[in-house]
């Protein structure tokens, strides 16, 4: 089977972005340095496929059209994706992630299976193709949630809400839990995600799944599916050029096969720590450097440390796994 990874980045430092976001953004948008700043550490995302899952097929690089001065253009693996070459012109210029994820399906060249990262996301430690892929299907946990935003301008959390209102006016809850209860209720997804997804089957609709925050398997149909089921909402989230709570995002297509059984019940490979202005970067640094899970999400929502400490403290433990050049690099 051919796997593929695909992975989107940008430049929040290029002054050309900058310029162009600035001309279609005159109200702001969801612009928070946060979400931009740069942390130098993508060339281990590089290093951690070739050293712990040299079965990739192709890595597809979607980018704005800026590209990291380091990275191997060249590399016959390495397949350097624009926005133009994939996303349909009426979408473009973008500067919300929703339009780049919900359109991966139309990469000219990209496999029926692949697995969807973020630059977050690293390998930490060897996996194997049967992690993400097996009997054909995407290795994935089943845990039902609820949605339930913090405060009234929570983004994701109403994201969330809005994809769980297309698995609803799509599919009938109870025609699929007669259809894939075995999936969704299988101890593979551990006895906590058994017990919770238990608990909330009862609802007669869907309450939602509980996102990882890591590494996604799909296979293309899950798109497709997606955009014949409800192309009015993938339509009119595609023409916002910034992400807004209107949305509905790529894990829309994650919980469409969560909810029509087209996946393998697995335990998650890796943990996401949260960098908070208590403890930084040290959680997630010490597990990286210990090797203690396969993959590692190092989500970055908080201002409240010290960026540059934090950043190095990151890159020591990255030095201590992944000292080496890989061939992605010049």
């Amino acid at each position: 089977m051919d796997i593929d990874f695909v992975l989107p980045w940008v430049d929040g430092g290029d002054p050309a972005w900058q310029a162009e976001r600035a001309r279609y953004a005159p109200d702001g948008g969801d612009g928070r340095a946060v979400r931009y700043r740069e942390w130098g550490t993508l060339q281990y995302w590089f290093r951690g496929v070739e050293a712990f899952a040299p079965w990739v097929r192709r890595i597809h690089f979607i980018t704005w059209g800026h590209l990291p001065p380091w990275l191997n253009t060249e590399h016959p693996r390495l397949h350097i994706v624009r926005h133009e070459d994939y996303i349909p012109a009426e979408y473009l210029p973008t500067f919300s992630s929703h339009p780049i994820e919900l359109n991966i399906h139309r990469i000219k060249g990209l496999s029926d299976h692949f697995v969807y990262f973020n630059d977050d996301i690293f390998l930490t430690a060897p996996v194997r193709e049967e992690d993400f892929f097996r009997n054909g299907l995407p290795c994935d946990t089943c845990r039902f949630g609820v949605a339930h935003p913090h405060n009234t301008d929570d983004p994701f959390a109403h994201i969330l809400l809005n994809n769980t209102g297309v698995l609803n006016h799509c599919l009938n809850h109870r025609k699929y839990t007669r259809l894939n209860w075995r999936k969704w209720f299988s101890l593979r997804n551990g006895i906590k995600s058994v017990v919770r997804s238990v608990s909330l089957s009862y609802w007669p609709f869907f309450t939602g799944f509980v996102s990882p925050h890591l590494a996604v398997a799909y296979e293309k149909r899950a798109f497709e599916e997606l955009w014949m089921a409800e192309p009015e909402a993938l339509d009119a989230t595609c023409r916002r050029r910034f992400r807004t709570m209107a949305d509905v995002s790529q894990l829309a297509a994650r919980s469409w096969r969560l909810a029509r059984g087209h996946f393998t019940p697995a335990k998650p490979l890796g943990v996401t720590f949260f960098l908070k202005s208590e403890y930084g970067a040290r959680p997630a640094a010490q597990a990286i450097a210990a090797q203690r899970w396969r993959m590692v999400c190092v989500n970055d929502d908080d201002t409240g440390f010290d960026f540059e400490t934090e950043r190095q403290r990151l890159i020591d433990a990255f030095e201590r796994i992944l000292p080496n050049k890989c061939s992605f690099e010049r």
